[in-house]
């Protein structure tokens, strides 16, 4: 017996799919609206969930989201009409079992709710299976979560697998991870780095020379593919590999053997191919900088890796993992980190993603010398300088729209801000939190003192509701003489 849930605003509708599901033995729920559908699946676990695209309250593929967030999500069933192509798009694009048309026959309903019950059946049995040993990755949100679902799906065969993800990312940790849950983790993992492949020496590395094949060619040398044999051969940054070789290397794929230069022989090699990228390579097929049939053969699998500003929740957990380990390596004492250290971590873009996040939390390790705690002062300066700043921008209001809805930057508004703050490099950072109040309250005050306490003049400069206002100030205990 399945747990399923129907949310729709129809009722007649989740009278038809209830009764249904209680003939072939279900247990069987509706929801006539987003935020009742939402309480419910966050009280019960449902195998399967009917779910209505148009809602009273929302749209039921915002809900979808959240619900391919969980653990062990509920196989979802969109429910749509025949006008709103986009919406079953959009479902299985987010992650929908499937999706059927209103309105439709039982026999297409019962045959659809089978088949995805049987396929959660399945699942479940091969998630039993899928125990991956990631260790050595660190996340827990639900992107990095996605990635783990991925990366188990690929332990599972020998597919082709590219990895997708901006620099820094951990594209090779993920490689590594995948080759050492993998049928071949006893076969080597061979790293090859495309972008310092030169183009005359690509060949001899890849396929290995004979003997007095060239001048230098003393001894004869095995190739990167050879010794990839009954392992892994990781190609980084395969975007790079010269165009004049893709097609030598396409014939590899293909046949899984090549020819040494300066030998006469085929060799075979049984290896399994995963490669990293941080380039689009469907753009550099359309500008012909990439084979598209090597693109083919090389996405079996697409494993795409978010970026740290995709995944905030994460970098207080990457933060101490690497610390723990250079106290280790080192042989240093545990050290423990202050709460504006996080903070300015948290509030930090991260443009090189986790490799600059573990470069700085080394660097401030070497600041920090023998003492306990990390403090923020023990971060790089500029690093805390850009975090102020972009605060700064954010409550002085740097930056206006003009009357076209475009950004622009007011001067006054800047130069006013620097004033206020300018020696705030040079002194121990409070809490960004602290930062904030301390900021909105000096500001709230001059305001008050500048408008002579007149309200109309108040919100006019302020640009904030009257609402808005006067909850700031009871926020900060301050009042206004209103007559």
């Amino acid at each position: 017996m399945a747990n399923i849930l129907i949310i729709d605003d129809d009722q007649e509708i989740c009278a038809t799919l209830s009764s249904l599901g209680t003939r072939l033995f279900h247990d069987c729920r509706s929801a006539y609206s987003l935020t009742d559908g939402r309480l419910a699946v966050r009280k019960t676990s449902f195998d399967v969930l009917f779910l209505d695209v148009r809602l009273p309250d929302g749209n039921g593929l915002d809900l979808l989201q959240e619900l391919m967030e969980m653990v062990d999500p509920p196989e979802v069933i969109i429910l749509t009409g025949k006008g709103d192509p986009d919406g079953a798009e959009l479902a299985i694009q987010g992650g929908a079992w499937g999706y059927i048309l209103k309105p439709s026959s039982i026999r297409e309903i019962s045959l659809t709710l089978n088949r995805a019950l049987k396929y959660r059946e399945e699942k479940k049995g091969q998630a039993e299976k899928d125990i991956l040993n990631i260790s050595k990755v660190v996340g827990s949100s639900p992107q990095m979560k996605t990635c783990f679902k991925l990366m188990a799906q690929a332990t599972r065969s020998d597919s082709n697998v590219l990895i997708v993800g901006e620099t820094g990312t951990g594209k090779e940790l993920v490689a590594r991870t995948i080759h050492e849950n993998s049928s071949r983790a006893a076969g080597k993992f061979v790293f090859v780095d495309c972008a310092s492949l030169t183009e005359s020496l690509v060949e001899s590395t890849l396929f290995g020379y004979r003997k007095g094949a060239f001048t230098g060619a003393q001894d004869s040398r095995i190739g990167l593919i050879k010794l990839a044999d009954k392992g892994t051969l990781f190609l980084d940054e395969v975007g790079e590999m010269p165009l004049s070789i893709q097609k030598s290397f396409l014939r590899v794929l293909q046949e899984r053997s090549f020819r040494a230069v300066g030998d006469t022989q085929e060799q075979t090699s049984d290896f399994r191919l995963l490669a990293a990228t941080n380039r689009d390579l469907d753009d550099m097929v359309v500008r012909q900088a990439f084979r598209s049939d090597l693109l083919f053969r090389i996405t079996t699998m697409r494993l795409p890796l978010p970026s740290l500003r995709q995944r905030p929740e994460d970098i207080k957990d990457l933060a101490l993992f690497k610390l723990s380990q250079l106290c280790t390596r080192y042989g240093m004492p545990e050290k423990t980190v202050d709460e504006d250290f996080l903070e300015i971590l948290e509030s930090y873009d991260w443009p090189g993603n986790v490799r600059e996040l573990f470069n700085i939390i080394e660097r401030s390790l070497v600041a920090a010398g023998a003492e306990k705690n990390l403090f923020a002062m023990h971060l790089p300066r500029h690093l805390r300088i850009q975090v102020a700043k972009e605060q700064i921008r954010k409550i002085t209001g740097s930056s206006i729209l003009s009357e076209d809805g475009s950004e622009v930057v007011n001067e006054e508004v800047r130069k006013i801000g620097q004033e206020i703050f300018q020696d705030i490099f040079d002194r121990p950072l409070p809490s960004l939190k602290a930062f904030k109040g301390t900021s909105e309250k000096i500001y709230l005050g001059e305001l008050i003192r500048q408008c002579d306490g007149d309200i109309t003049r108040i919100l006019s400069t302020s640009g904030l509701s009257r609402s808005h206002l006067y909850a700031l100030l009871k926020k900060y205990g301050l009042s206004i003489q209103i007559e």
